[in-house]
């Protein structure tokens, strides 16, 4: 699976991430809080929550308004 990770500007493209970079993240922190961009589906955003519960881990999700626009918005996610 293949998500893309929260923009640093509003004008640049988005970084690409495996989900299996982020479960070695997981494995070398235990816990950690990563954001992803918003032009991620909400289906796959539920997947990646699936994947990291079935290993064991907590997950904490939810978007995040940084403005008032209905796009405005990104995804946290915080494993522990």
């Amino acid at each position: 699976m293949e998500l893309l990770l929260a923009r640093n500007e509003l004008n640049e493209k988005p970084k690409k991430v495996q989900l299996d970079k982020i479960k070695d993240e997981l494995a070398k922190d235990k816990q950690k809080i990563f954001y992803f961009d918003k032009d991620n589906s909400h289906k796959d955003m539920m997947a990646l929550v699936e994947a990291l519960e079935k290993i064991g881990f907590n997950i904490y999700f939810r978007e995040i308004k940084y403005g008032l626009a209905d796009d405005e918005y990104m995804y946290e996610v915080h494993a522990l």
